[in-house]
This record gives structure tokens, sequence and C-alpha cells, in this order.
């Protein structure tokens, strides 16, 4: 059947790029959207770069040479692999003339790079605790959406193939990569779009070398926690595609039994829907960390990106309309009731018409023996994780500026502000038990009460904590930290993370570091002490460099902390800017991982991307976070900031009053963002210069960068 199922996609393949090319050209350009990787699982497998219809016909070759027809199981898993490179040309064909091919279907097609990216976080840290592929069309509906609901409240992200999707639209399955259900196409060939995803996770994150199939293979074996459901018959072309998925690592569950076929920890039968899930799991080792808490919606990591739209709306507490804050502060053992939680004020009504708009006060007391006053906005910042996890609730900001919505659904199951205290309490006791103690929560949504509780109690505390934090420099501490939550992913990646330079992925700050390491001490950060200084321009230690080998297991002998040209630090691939090198401006250009069109160097987003990643230094590309632009420490080896000569305007309009603020300190320069190029004014190099010409953009009068 595997071989069936290859040769028939194989005549398919042939027979499509003939009558491409034949239509179009040779010259005709072929690309997926929004990537650096061209079609990635030939690229992968084979280092070409596909670039026109031209290229193809010698991708069919290596195809037809993977079917050998032969009685063997390696060869047949072989032809599964070019069952994988047909259905990726087919794909692609489809993209020729279109540039959204799925426009009018149920089903997303290729999935960009900048999405894999931002998964990479939640994947490392097990938020998405692993990759769901079900593929066919199940013998009940309602026993298929079951299923997906139960990998959704498991956190698991779950793509969707056939049939499948619009049995799982008909039997109310929230679907979207906000809820970490990913319909991506009703063809088979569609499955291909979830295997270049595991295939450029490899590339983006493991430093997988384009055209070394062997590495490819082991890493998706070893790092990309996906499986296979398959419902219904199998037909030849789901046979073939399901031995590309095992020779990829990912094991297959067939809902029909295969009898003798079955191979064990590869492909298995399990005809008892109700054992699917569980088996799936097992097959992969995925261990879930189920939290029970007694409130009456689902409570999941799938549920994090939901949106909530004003009609959706039946309660809304938002800083726009009324008094706002949230709190988490310490006190005496005395004073902390543990497991109190008080709603003072109006709780959520029913409303089916209209809004229903409250204040809201969330006071968080916490005691602990080893607690620290640090760690109390590291516990306030994960408020805003943990709500969003509820199914139904949407929030937005933080401290005294943000927004909480809670759907009619949410409430129509009987969801009340005291379960929103419940879940917190839960929350802060299973993450941060180490150092809490006992834990109350006071929900006000009295108006007056909430204004005394912003005035008297909150804003002392956020100003005592800002000016606790801008006191924070790199030189006023004695410890640095690693990070090397990637590292199951980027193994020879390693953050140092100080005060004035975050993790490249932007969620974890100095404060955050320092807590990870009360609460799990061996878990994915360890202390340094900043010991033995070698050069204090370029942020080189002893110390540090001892620690950067021993996590990186060798790769890296030494980094400079405040340099993008010498001994940078690595990069895993989910950081949320990068910075390269413009010789011709003598500065830098920093884009964004959301931004979608041209910069300066010639290059998008992605593709200055694939220069760096997978845990290796590139002297003049660098991956960070975005306030990390605003740092005094920003490229301070080459001059700092006032390198900065071409950003994004969303990066701009982000970032722009801190930078100003430090551009003014450093510089004595005033509203320095002003002279600073973007995609609005200009993205042609000469442009680009003509602008900085004409602002006097300091850049130009320093010293050269190269």
């Amino acid at each position: 059947m595997i071989y069936s199922g290859s040769n028939a996609v194989a005549v398919l393949t042939e027979n499509a790029v003939k009558s491409a090319i034949e239509k179009d050209g040779e010259e005709k350009k072929i690309a997926f959207p929004d990537t650096a990787y061209f079609l990635p699982t030939i690229y992968a497998a084979t280092g070409v770069k596909v670039a026109t219809l031209g290229d193809l016909p010698a991708c069919l070759e290596v195809l037809k040479s993977l079917i050998t027809n032969k009685d063997d199981l390696g060869e047949a898993l072989n032809a599964g692999l070019a069952t994988a490179v047909g259905a990726e040309i087919l794909e692609a064909l489809k993209y020729v003339n279109n540039d959204d091919p799925y426009g009018n279907e149920k089903g997303i097609g290729f999935v960009p790079d900048s999405i894999i990216r931002s998964l990479g976080v939640p994947l490392v840290t097990g938020d998405i605790p692993g990759v769901a592929v079900l593929i066919g069309k199940a013998e009940d509906a309602e026993t298929v959406a079951g299923i997906i609901k139960d990998y959704q409240s498991k956190g698991l992200l779950s793509f969707l193939v056939g049939d499948v999707i619009e049995q799982a639209a008909e039997n109310g399955v929230k679907m979207g990569l906000e809820f970490r259900v990913v319909p991506l196409g009703q063809d088979v060939t569609a499955v291909i779009h979830v295997v270049t995803v595991a295939i450029r996770t490899a590339l983006i994150f493991g430093n997988i070398q384009a055209g070394d199939l062997k590495a490819l293979l082991e890493y998706t074996k070893e790092r990309v926690p996906a499986f296979v459901n398959t419902f219904g018959e199998l037909d030849s072309v789901v046979v073939s595609a399901g031995a590309g998925a095992i020779a990829l690592g990912f094991p297959v569950i067939a809902d029909v039994d295969l009898g003798e076929n079955q191979v064990p920890g590869a492909l298995e039968s399990v005809t008892d829907h109700s054992q699917t899930v569980g088996c799936s799991l097992e097959l992969r080792n995925i261990k879930i960390k189920m939290k029970e808490i007694p409130i009456p919606v689902s409570y999941a990591s799938a549920f994090e990106g939901e949106i909530i739209r004003k009609g959706e709306t039946n309660t809304e507490m938002a800083s726009n309309r009324n008094p706002t804050c949230e709190l988490v502060i310490s006190r005496k053992a005395e004073e902390v009731e543990d497991h109190r939680i008080v709603v003072d004020g109006p709780d959520i009504e029913e409303i089916p018409d209209e809004i229903q708009y409250l204040p809201l006060a969330n006071i968080i007391e916490v005691y602990g023996a080893k607690m620290q006053p640090d760690f109390e906005a590291v516990i306030e910042r994960k408020i805003h994780t943990w709500l969003n996890y509820l199914e139904g609730v949407m929030h937005t900001g933080q401290r005294n500026l943000l927004r909480v919505r809670i759907s009619r659904e949410a409430v129509s199951k009987g969801l009340k502000l005291k379960h929103l205290g419940e879940m917190l309490y839960h929350m802060i006791l299973d993450e941060f038990g180490s150092v809490v103690d006992k834990c109350q929560i006071t929900l006000v949504t009295d108006g007056q009460k909430v204004q005394k509780l912003l005035d008297e109690l909150a804003m002392p505390a956020y100003k005592a904590r800002d000016e606790r934090i801008t006191s924070l420099t790199d030189e006023s501490v004695d410890t640095y930290y690693t990070c090397i939550l990637c590292q199951s992913f980027a193994p020879s990646h390693c953050c140092i993370v100080t005060p004035e330079r975050l993790g490249l992925c932007g969620a974890v700050s100095w404060l955050d570091a320092k807590a990870t390491v009360e609460l799990t001490p061996n878990g994915p950060s360890r202390p340094i002490p900043k010991e033995g200084l070698i050069d204090e321009k370029y942020g080189k230690y002893e110390s540090v460099n001892k620690i950067i080998k021993q996590e990186t297991h060798g790769a890296v002998d030494e980094i400079a902390l405040y340099s993008i040209l010498e001994q940078p630090m690595t990069s895993c691939g989910c950081f949320e800017c990068i910075c390269g090198i413009m010789p011709e401006a003598n500065g830098v250009v920093i884009v964004n991982r959301e931004f979608k069109g041209m910069s300066p160097s010639g290059m998008t987003f992605g593709e200055l991307a694939s220069m760096t990643g997978g845990g290796v230094q590139t002297p003049g590309f660098m991956g960070h976070g975005r306030q990390y632009i605003s740092s005094k420490k920003f490229a301070a080896a080459e001059g700092g900031p006032a390198r900065i000569v071409w950003m994004t305007k969303e990066l701009k309009d982000d970032v722009g009053e801190k930078l100003n603020k430090v551009a003014k300190e450093l510089y004595g320069i005033d509203n320095f963002t002003d002279m600073i190029c973007d995609e609005t004014i200009a993205t042609d190099v000469d442009e680009v210069m003509n602008f900085l010409n004409e602002k006097g953009h300091p850049a130009l009068s320093m010293p050269e960068i190269m």
C-alpha cells in the first residue's frame, strides 16, 4: 500500500509539473509565502533551493529514486518521504498563480515561518506539550470532535486534514491558531504543511544544515513531539503519507484494525476511541500535568490566544471605563488567611443583550518564609497568562491599565468572579509554592473602594517597584543568570540575562531568572557570579565564558555581552526581533517577527533570521527582545543605540519613548526616533541614505562599524 500510494503521487506530481511548465514556462517563480526556506522539505533533505518551475524536474528524479518498490520496511519508509516531496510540490503549485489558494477553503494551507518562531517558547516551556495531526473522516463526527477537544484541554497543538475539519466544526470545536486547533486543508496533500512545520523547526532552532537528511530525521524524531491520528478506512495515499510521518519519527495511530501490519511504537491500531488520546501521548512520551481546578469552564494553555469580540462579551472590566488594578503584595504570616477568596462588590451577572461594565481591583496577598519583594512583580505578570488560560476569558494589559472580558458563553456555564480567584489561588500555589506558603485573594468591584485601593495601595507599590527596577543596571548587581529553556529545540543555545538585557524571546527578565533560580534550583536558569572581567566595553567575563561553555556543551567558548560583531550572544530562533549590519549607513537595521515587508538589507525578517539561530554565533546579526532596543547596552561595544538607522514603524511606536529617553541621556539627542528611518519612509538603500543624511543621523559620523 505504501508503494502504491507513493507511485500514484509520483505520477500525479510529474503530470502536474509538466502541465505547469507548459502553461507558465520554466522561469515562472514558485514559492510558499513568508518563508526563507524555499520548498522546505526538498531544501532540508537535499539542499536544493527551488525557486522556479524549471527547478522541479530534478526534484522529481530525487522523488522517483526514493521509490524502490523493494520488499523492505526501511525502503518503504523512504517511499513515504517521496510522497512528502510529491505533496510539497503539488501544494506549492497551488501558489504559482494564486497568492491565497486557501482563501475560500476551510483551511490555512502553508504555515509561515513567523508562526513557527512564535510557537518556539510555548513548545520549549511545555505550554504546548505536543503536536497532534488528525487526518481522514471519522465514522462518528462527535467522537473525533471529542478527541480534538481533549487534546485542546491538554494544551496540545492540533492540525486537521480532510473531512475531520468539517466534522470538528459541526460539533462546536473552536478552531484557529489562537485555540491551537489549525485546519490545514481538505486534500490529503495538505498534510505536508505540518510536515514542513517540523522540518523548519529543525532548520530554525536546531541548526540542522540543509542537505543533511540523517541529522534532520534524528532531530524531528528526538525533539519534535508530534504524532498522527488517522480516522476511517486507509487508502494507499494516506498509508504512504503515514510512512513519511513514521520516517520523521512520528508514530501513527489508526482507528482501524491493522492486525499483523502493526509496528509497535510506530504504527498501531486503537479502535476504541476512548483510548486514542492516552495511547497517542504514551507513544510520544508526552507527559501532561493536569490541574484540577473547581471551575465551570475549561482551563488550558490552548485558550491563551482566544479573542472575545464585543458582541460576545457579557462582562468587561477595563481601565478606560472604570478604575482597575492588579497587585501582588507580600504580607506577614498572621495577615494572610490561606485560600480566602472574597468578592467585594457586584459579581458577574448574566446579561443577554448588553455588556456589564465593572471596576476591578484584584489584590493578591501572599506570605512565604522564602518570599522576596522582587518576586511580587514576577507573580503579578503571570496573572495575564493564567486568566487567558480560562476558556471564555480574555485579559490584556497589566497593573492599573488592563482589560478583562468575559464571554456570554462562559457566564452561561456559571463562571463567577470567585472562580477567577479560585484559579489564581491554585496556580500561585502550583507554580510558586516553593516561596508562597499562604495566599488570599480579594476581588473588589465597588468603584469607590477600587479607586481608594488604586490610590493608596497599588500606585505607591508600582512606584516603589519602578524605582527599584530603574536602579538595576548591569554594574549594580554582582550576579547574572543563564536561561536554557530553548535547549530542547536549540541544544547549543544559552541566553545570558542581565538587568539591562532580557532574554531574546522577551519573556525572561533578570528578575524572572532570579526568581526561577529560587523556585526551581535545577531548572533552566543558573546564577553566574560576575567575576574575571576581561573587557568592560565588550562585556566579557571569565565566569560568563566558563558557564557558557558548560551550558552549550562546548559549542560556544566565549561571548561578548555588548557586541553584535565580536562573539555575539547565540540565538535559538524564537527571538522577537533581529538586527543586522547595514554597511552603507554605518549602522544596523532592526526587524520584528510580525513584519512581513522588506528591509533595506534586501531581506525580510525570515531571511534575516535564517542567517542566525540554532545556537550559533553570527557576527553582524543578532536576535534579541523588543525591550533590549531601548537598553543602554544595545550594541554598546559598537556605540550603542545610536547605531540604529532603520527599524519598523511598529517597533518605533512601541519602544520610542524609552529609546528617546536613553538617546537623550547618552548622546544629548532629542527625539532620536525621528532620525530613524522606517518602512513608511523608505526601504531602498539610496532613499534610506538620503533620509539619514537629511536628518543628520549620528551613525553617519561614528567610527566605521566594520
